[in-house]
């Protein structure tokens, strides 16, 4: 009798740790849906909205001799990566969007990743679920495999939209794979880099770096014919090789799926070999306390701000260095090519044929990081809030109000200095090469966009007080958002007033034109407006513990 029946709380056992596992797994999924859906859609859309206007955009232009000298082109090259296939409608989309889908569905991955192992270990929600049956390394890698797969639905929403517009399949279902495996190359990084540092902001910040990293190697790697190949050593450079539409090489994808693979393996060996909330790199115990900035509600959101903000101008430094470094070469270019600044005005670019013009249009991008950075660092707010590393704080004689004003006002200063440094950055890239770029038309141009950063921290401080899940998606919508909206409208013709919901539409082409005054005040009213809003909710409602 007992040895029929032994066997029984083993098969329990059994079923009941199949169940949490796949209770797990809808877990993660539910974490993750809603982020997941907009990438996913954003990937098809884009890619059969250029697919599908190529005719009427780009047309018959793209002669043998346009061609060439377009690819001859190392400024060319190195913003936009190596035209390939640019006769053909697949070809033409992944040389617009390629990289563009790959940076969003990266930086997407890498910071769901994050989001759902290291930062749900921090805050304890994982707590009672690690003191049961399922080890931490299971229920990490449940979580990863959840954001892989996510990833991988990217690269079939983008390789079905470029099929059902009529592109060779074989193109579309490469670029599609190339776009898949930098998300799945990225999640598994963050999601190692978890494992690795012990608190989410530095996993996050490493894996960020890596992503800047990569990008530099490809454009380095494809405006510099002898430096080429960097590009097998960078994600974006792999998929760029593989050349879809053209020779369609599948062993660069290869060669990423496999260093994936790699950190995936990594990923429960790693986990397997640490404490819970703990790191390879744990923090030193026994140091002097660093007291510096503490002294003071305004000082301690300035040291909040030091780290990420170090980083972020480092980046951004960086990228508009090369800006300024092309400025010539580019001009140039579109001088003897009008048929390009054409479609660059198009596609909402226009005035390149000036160093001024140039400039000013890649100024407009600037705007995007800008805003993104202000989301973040309120979104940064809400975790401290969550993790309840602010409760202590707010037991004392600090009203939310004030430390909320004192955040706010450290993120406008980080944005600000931001924009400063982007624009010195590509005044020293000019001026380097000869370029006739005075230093207050670029500092000009820089801070032109802070309208638009000043409406993604008003919605951020909006949503931090009404929609504290959401800070991060909500404040980052007035930039992406409105940039994807611009380019959309540009892109298929749509009625004007659809562009003008964009307040992209609204910012003058800054060192080329003077500013719009208007516009900006009116922007920055409705920044102040909103997150009066905000604080008023942030005020009133409960704590997130």
């Amino acid at each position: 009798m007992t040895a029929v029946d032994a066997p029984a709380p083993q098969a329990a056992r059994a079923a009941g740790q199949t169940g949490a596992i796949h209770a797990l797994t809808w877990l993660a999924v539910r974490q993750i849906r809603r982020g997941a859906i907009v990438v996913i859609v954003l990937a098809g859309g884009m890619s059969a909205m250029v697919a599908t206007t190529y005719a009427s955009t780009v047309g018959d232009t793209m002669d043998a001799a346009a061609l060439a000298a377009l690819a001859e082109n190392p400024a060319i090259r190195t913003l936009f990566g190596q035209p390939v296939a640019l006769d053909s409608a697949g070809g033409f989309t992944v040389w617009r969007t390629g990289t563009v889908l790959a940076v969003v569905v990266g930086v997407w991955a890498l910071l769901a990743a994050t989001r759902i192992t290291r930062g749900a270990e921090d805050a304890g929600h994982w707590d009672l679920l690690l003191a049961g049956r399922i080890p931490l390394s299971t229920v990490v890698m449940r979580h990863a495999t959840v954001v892989v797969t996510a990833a991988l639905f990217t690269g079939v929403s983008t390789a079905a939209a470029l099929t059902a517009t009529g592109t060779p399949a074989a193109g579309a279902t490469l670029h599609g794979a190339g776009v898949a495996l930098v998300g799945v190359f990225f999640a598994a990084a963050a999601t190692l880099a978890a494992q690795i540092f012990p608190h989410r902001a530095a996993a996050s910040g490493a894996t960020v770096a890596l992503l800047g990293t990569g990008l530099l190697l490809r454009m380095v790697g494809d405006g510099v014919d002898g430096l080429g190949w960097l590009r097998w050593l960078s994600p974006f450079g792999l998929t760029a090789i593989s050349r879809p539409y053209h020779d369609n090489r599948a062993l660069p994808l290869v060669v990423l799926a496999l260093a994936s693979s790699a950190l995936l393996v990594a990923i429960p060996a790693a986990a397997a070999h640490r404490d819970v909330r703990g790191g390879w790199f744990a923090p030193r115990t026994g140091r002097a306390p660093r007291l510096r900035l503490l002294g003071s509600i305004p000082g301690f959101a300035l040291r909040r701000l030091l780290g990420p903000l170090t980083g972020w101008a480092a980046g951004v430094g960086v990228y508009y260095l090369l800006i300024g470094l092309l400025a010539v070469s580019m001009t140039d270019f579109l001088a003897d090519n009008p048929r390009f600044a054409d479609l660059a005005a198009q596609a909402g670019f226009a005035g390149l044929g000036s160093v001024e013009g140039y400039v000013a249009a890649m100024f407009v991008l600037l705007a995007i990081p800008a805003g993104v950075f202000a989301a973040v660092r309120v979104a940064a707010t809400a975790t401290a809030e969550t993790d309840r590393r602010l409760t202590l704080l707010y037991a004392g004689p600090v009203t939310r109000l004030r430390f909320l004003t004192a955040e706010t006002a450290s993120t406008a200063t980080g944005a600000v200095t931001l924009t400063a440094t982007a624009g010195l950055a590509t005044w020293i890239g000019a001026r380097s090469i000869g370029a006739p770029l005075h230093l207050e038309a670029a500092l000009a141009g820089a801070v032109n966009v802070l309208p638009i950063a000043a409406l993604c921290l008003g919605a951020a401080v909006f949503a931090l007080g009404w929609l504290p899940r959401a800070v991060s998606l909500v404040g980052s919508l007035p930039a992406v958002g409105g940039f994807l909206l611009q380019a959309i409208a540009d892109s298929t013709g749509a009625p004007h007033w659809v562009g003008t919901l964009s307040p992209f539409t609204h910012l003058a082409p800054v060192p080329d034109l003077a500013p719009n005054w208007t516009a900006s005040v009116g922007m920055l009213i409705t920044a102040g407006a909103v997150a009066a809003v905000g604080a008023i909710g942030y005020h009133h409602r409960d704590l997130r513990t």
